[in-house]
């Protein structure tokens, strides 16, 4: 049993963001020679590509809740008035 809903736009975030410290590293520990603006590309693309891995993966999720006809969780309130 799952203790948590698997979330694979966290997955490619984390992916991208441990690439880019690979990089950095390879470079300070003199494997090659890295420009200090590369890792800017890597970070960014991969956060844009997390963000459309994760709204791909909530609208299947919410499909198949649709599907199974299970009620969609309730939406966290965003007023602060009480």
């Amino acid at each position: 049993m799952l203790r948590h809903e698997f979330q694979p736009g966290r997955l490619v975030a984390g992916a991208f963001l441990i690439a880019a410290g690979v990089v950095y590293a390879g470079d300070a520990g003199g494997l090659w020679r890295t420009p200090w603006f590369v890792v800017i590309p890597v970070v960014v693309g991969g956060l844009c590509l997390a963000g459309a891995v994760g709204t791909l993966a909530h609208g299947a999720r919410r499909r198949r809740r649709a599907a199974d006809g299970a009620p969609a969780p309730a939406e966290p309130r965003t007023d602060t008035r009480s």
